[in-house]
């Protein structure tokens, strides 16, 4: 009907059967970044956020999310993820986030990453809130992708 995949033939929302698809493995990267001040960035980099130590708490959250991944997007598959990998890149006035996330399925971990990606985010905007709340979050997006029928990919 509309040559989407997540849609039947009578229009309605579904679950992709990948039950005949192989078991590949998989790779997915995912980036994002959050400004903020000088003086909160410098606070994360330091250690001197008083709620502790922002980057390790949000590394965990961002890989507990990716295991959580199929009970927040409702059609994703629930998948076996053999690692999830959180990195920080800071500088003066933000931290750049990549999260990296690997299987072994029929089908990809695209979304893994990213909710991996945004709720590491998510978690140092929690745990620096009380430095400066006009802290932006932006340019979630998808990096790479390799496995399964589509094979690589690479954000242009």
């Amino acid at each position: 009907m509309s040559g989407l995949t997540h849609i039947d033939e009578q229009g309605n929302a579904h679950m992709v059967d990948v039950s005949a698809k192989p078991t590949t493995a998989r790779q997915a990267i995912a980036t994002g970044r959050i400004s903020m001040s000088r003086e909160a960035a410098a606070a994360i980099a330091h250690g001197h956020v008083k709620k502790g130590d922002v980057l390790s708490v949000a590394r965990i959250a961002g890989i507990m999310a990716a295991k959580r991944t199929a009970d927040l997007i409702p059609l994703c598959h629930p998948l076996p993820l053999a690692a999830v990998t959180i990195e920080f890149d800071m500088d003066a006035d933000s931290v750049t986030v990549t999260a990296k996330a690997r299987t072994a399925a029929q089908t990809g971990v695209e979304m893994e990453a990213m909710t991996a990606a945004s709720v590491t985010l998510l978690t140092i905007y929690d745990m620096a809130k009380a430095l400066d709340k006009g802290m932006i979050i932006d340019g979630v997006r998808l990096l790479a992708k390799s496995g399964g029928k589509s094979g690589e990919w690479r954000a242009p």
